[in-house]
């Protein structure tokens, strides 16, 4: 869920709804309570620093554990010592200064990118179920849906295959419920059969979504003992590999899963380090940069793709961002 600040009355009912949010993901009361109690905080220093911004709420499911993440996003005038303003009794406005203190108290975790001029996304984790025995993966993921709708059509979801962890992002066509009836669908089908090579996982997703609108998808999957990663996608999901410090776009091609599909073909991208597979779907544009957010690619992915659905977002359509980084 996502929900806008933009003035004093929009903080208590960021806050209602987030804490209702909270309960419906199995938060007890007591912890629900503390959320409520950090989105007050996200929301006031949105409008004293940030002229006002935005509020993600969304489950997590990673090295982590499970649990409930915040995303708060801002374009204001950004922090030059991220560390200093943590620190309580330290402000810039005014104010007693506490309020960032209170955040990293009562979450399990807290990230934040911040540059002067450039805003400010901070993240906040509240763990619900301690972490799997599984390969340690982070995720971070911002998603946003077509101005006016209540349902985002795009998805994402993920799974250990036996060949690789494996990322699917899909944008049902259109917008609404029958978009997200798509992409729902799509992810469905893909954790059915969620060890099959990633062509073939594509190719069963294509007839699966015949009877629907069809969707746009792509699967990425890193294939630990080769050293690679492997990227299946049709339509106008666009992939990047950050390896190293390097970002190498990955290749789409055309069509819609579920009517035209007239190429389906796997591609190979050799990395070295602790990669991160960033995916997202064209209600972002795709001229974004990570070189111009210093430090942003070695960061949490949640605060890699809070940004860039902050900055890229079109605001025309669905849109989702989706980062994974594998820590080998």
């Amino acid at each position: 869920m996502i929900t806008s600040i933009g003035d004093p009355s929009q903080i208590a009912e960021a806050r209602r709804l987030v804490a209702d949010y909270a309960r419906r993901q199995g938060m007890p009361d007591s912890r629900a309570g503390e959320i409520a109690l950090v989105v007050t905080e996200l929301a006031t220093n949105l409008l004293k620093h940030g002229g006002g911004g935005e509020i993600l709420a969304g489950r997590f499911d990673d090295r982590d554990g499970t649990g409930l993440e915040l995303l708060a996003l801002d374009r204001g005038q950004g922090m030059a010592d991220v560390e200093r303003c943590t620190a309580d009794g330290y402000s810039t406005a005014g104010s007693p200064g506490n309020g960032l203190g209170a955040i990293v108290r009562q979450s399990d975790q807290v990230s934040i990118y911040s540059r002067p001029g450039r805003g400010t996304a901070v993240m906040a984790r509240f763990v619900l179920q301690p972490p799997r025995s599984a390969p340690e993966t982070q995720f971070g993921a911002a998603l946003a849906p077509y101005p006016g709708e209540t349902v985002c059509g795009d998805h994402w979801t993920f799974g250990y295959a036996k060949s690789g962890r494996t990322l699917l992002v899909a944008d049902g066509s259109g917008h609404g419920a029958e978009a997200a009836r798509a992409a729902e669908l799509a992810s469905r089908v893909f954790l059915d059969h969620l060890d099959e090579p990633c062509e073939q996982l594509v190719q069963r997703m294509h007839r699966a979504l015949m009877p629907t609108r069809g969707a746009a998808l792509a699967v990425a999957r890193i294939d630990e003992a080769a050293r690679t990663v492997r990227y299946v996608g049709l339509g106008n999901i666009s992939g990047a590999l950050v390896s190293d410090g390097v970002v190498r776009h990955m290749v789409s091609h055309n069509g819609t899963a579920g009517h035209v599909a007239p190429r389906i073909r796997e591609f190979a991208y050799d990395f070295t380090g602790n990669p991160m597979v960033l995916m997202h779907s064209d209600g972002l544009t795709s001229r974004w940069d990570l070189l111009a957010y210093p430090g942003l690619a070695a960061q949490h992915p949640s605060l890699v793709a809070g940004v860039l659905l902050r900055d890229y977002r079109r605001g025309r359509d669905d849109a989702s961002v989706v980062a994974m980084r594998a820590l080998l």
